[in-house]
């Protein structure tokens, strides 16, 4: 275990002298005070040692030169807080632990107190055996007492004060926006809260504080920043949580290579990178045709190739029906990195199914000759095409992923080659990739509902080139056209987004017309965004980084929920305080709603 951030307060009046971290060879001889808990006690024939542990360490207890009362040691339970006394000295040969930091040496005992005795704890947070994840969360504030959680929880608190010192350094000024705030559509459903003083009107939690932060560039903040709580109402998985912190800044007067310098002097500053750092940039549409993801995870190769045209008059229906609308990818594993089995090769149609993948087409290439699964259907010259866009003229396998949908086989091929690089241990932990992905698409047409919706928010401005092809409104035009957005992901996750925002209010009003929304509708939900509009705005753009995302790739977690302190389920419950919990009637009542059961 080791000394985390802090140590030994200056300060008078603290009830120890020391953590049980610090203890070395340098303090033979003092007389100190130590607090913690009981992680461990031993009678080893009469000679008696309890462990005391804290977030920074352990130290050994020996009470051979205690002069009370023995008999306090057999009733001690494992958790319970003690206080003690004593001299530092060094062990005996024999008995130095260089597992510890405090290994060299133990302390005498002269004075013992327990100052709370536990009860039998559900589970020992140091104990060998791993409670599951329910109890631990049920029992939140015991995993707490764990190495990796405080670990961690250092980790979070270093990382914020260094983002914070990196903006201070830039001239940002930190404000606090609203929580209590007015819903607005931005993609996920809201938390509301019903007002009593208003009846029948609710308040949202909001989702970002969008709005809030450019009425900021509107009021002359010029550079804003805050570290804000964040609410939506969505479906779970290991890296999303219905709460979630960001660090949100917005700029006036800015472009984005502004922008990305600011965020790349951010993840300088928090992984210890120095000057020469620097992040490499690919356009959206690269990003999706070598990878199949707008976040992609750059430390391995196995990069797609689009191969739905070289598969025309090959008589595999399945690669035919796709020609024209959908889309057919191909990943290559050389022989050197796997040879598959035919088992392993079926099973891979359970990493694509979740993704709306039918399934993983595949042959292998040995000696030039080709067998099994699709190779019936690959002349010689289809291999030499593939071959060729390998770039590699060894032995191996080509898996594909087809379909008519181009979306479900970007996706499905994603999931294969992620499923890949973990399964063929590719990746080398420890390793962070950065990649900047620009000129996102500004709107997403739904041929269901016959519209157009934001692909990022609508507050985002169209690539300036386009702008004039934008307000025009020709429906073919917007299709496909790119936005002034940029996205910084960082192996496999999106770690931050933002864009350049709307500053012109009849750009602004142009956005909500392609939206869909009508005059009503805009000064109902933004009424009062688009006054602002009108006053005068510098032109701005802004950034926010997913702050538990980030703390997770510091930390080298994979759950979410292992960089926040009380996190939630996934079904975005409480196993601890068994939030959401049911009203009170008189609370439903003065509220003047009611709850249908």
């Amino acid at each position: 275990m080791g000394n985390h951030n802090g140590s030994t307060t200056n300060l008078n009046g603290h009830m120890r002298t020391h953590n049980c971290g610090e203890l070395s060879k340098s303090q033979l001889g003092q007389e100190v005070t130590l607090c913690g808990w009981n992680n461990k006690y031993r009678d080893l024939g009469g000679l008696h040692f309890v462990d005391i542990r804290d977030k920074f360490g352990l130290t050994q207890l020996a009470f051979d030169e205690f002069t009370g009362d023995l008999s306090v040691l057999k009733a001690l339970s494992l958790e319970s807080v003690i206080k003690v006394k004593g001299t530092v000295r060094a062990r005996p040969d024999s008995a130095k632990n260089a597992n510890m930091s405090t290994g060299e040496v133990e302390v005498s005992v002269k004075e013992f107190e327990i100052l709370s005795q536990a009860s039998e704890v559900p589970f020992l947070p140091h104990g060998k055996i791993n409670a599951t994840e329910d109890l631990r969360l049920k029992y939140r504030y015991l995993d707490l007492r764990s190495e990796k959680l405080q670990n961690i929880l250092s980790v979070r608190s270093n990382a914020m004060r260094d983002a914070r010192l990196a903006l201070y350094e830039e001239g940002f000024t930190e404000v606090e926006t609203s929580i209590l705030y007015k819903t607005t559509p931005e993609g996920a459903r809201d938390y509301i809260v019903p007002s009593r003083v208003h009846p029948g009107r609710v308040y949202a939690l909001p989702q970002s504080p969008q709005t809030m932060k450019q009425l900021l560039m509107i009021g002359g903040t010029d550079k804003y920043f805050q570290i804000c709580k964040c609410f939506r109402d969505e479906d779970l998985r290991a890296d999303r949580q219905p709460e979630f912190s960001q660090i949100d800044i917005e700029v006036s007067f800015s472009s984005q290579e502004y922008i990305k310098n600011l965020a790349t002097k951010i993840v300088k500053k928090l992984w210890g990178y120095g000057e020469s750092f620097e992040i490499p940039i690919m356009s959206y549409d690269e990003a999706m045709r070598r990878y199949g993801s707008d976040k992609p995870d750059v430390r391995f190769g196995l990069e797609h190739h689009i191969v739905t045209d070289l598969f025309a008059g090959s008589g595999f229906s399945v690669f035919e029906s796709v020609i024209g609308s959908g889309l057919n990818k191909m990943i290559f594993v050389p022989k050197n990195m796997k040879e598959f089995s035919r088992k392993e090769l079926d099973a891979l149609v359970d990493v694509v199914k979740p993704h709306g993948g039918k399934g993983v087409a595949w042959f292998k290439l040995s000696d030039g000759k080709v067998s099994g699964g699709v190779s019936k259907f690959i002349t010689p010259e289809v291999l030499a095409s593939l071959v060729e866009l390998t770039g590699e003229k060894v032995d191996g396998t080509f898996l594909f992923c087809a379909d008519g949908k181009p979306s479900v086989a970007h996706s499905s091929a994603d999931a294969l080659r992620r499923h890949l690089g973990h399964s063929l241990e590719l990746i080398k932990k420890g390793d962070y990739k950065f990649l900047w992905i620009n000129d996102f698409p500004l709107l997403e047409y739904d041929d269901e509902d016959g519209r157009f919706y934001a692909c990022h928010h609508p507050f985002t401005m169209p690539k300036q080139e386009c702008l004039e092809d934008f307000m025009s409104g020709d429906p073919e035009k917007l299709k496909g056209m790119p936005a002034e957005a940029y996205d910084l992901v960082c192996n496999g996750y999106e770690m931050a987004g933002g864009s350049l925002r709307i500053f012109q209010e009849d750009v602004q009003s142009q956005m909500f017309k392609v939206l869909g929304m009508g005059e009503e509708e805009v000064k109902l939900k933004f009424g009062f965004f688009v006054e602002a509009l009108s006053y005068g705005t510098p032109p701005h753009a802004g950034l926010a980084f997913g702050f538990d995302r980030t703390v997770m790739l510091l930390a080298q977690t994979d759950n979410i929920r292992d960089v926040i302190a009380f996190p939630k389920t996934n079904a975005a419950t409480d196993l601890m305080s068994h939030a959401p919990s049911i009203p009170d009637a008189d609370q439903l009542k003065e509220l003047k709603i009611s709850l249908d059961s």
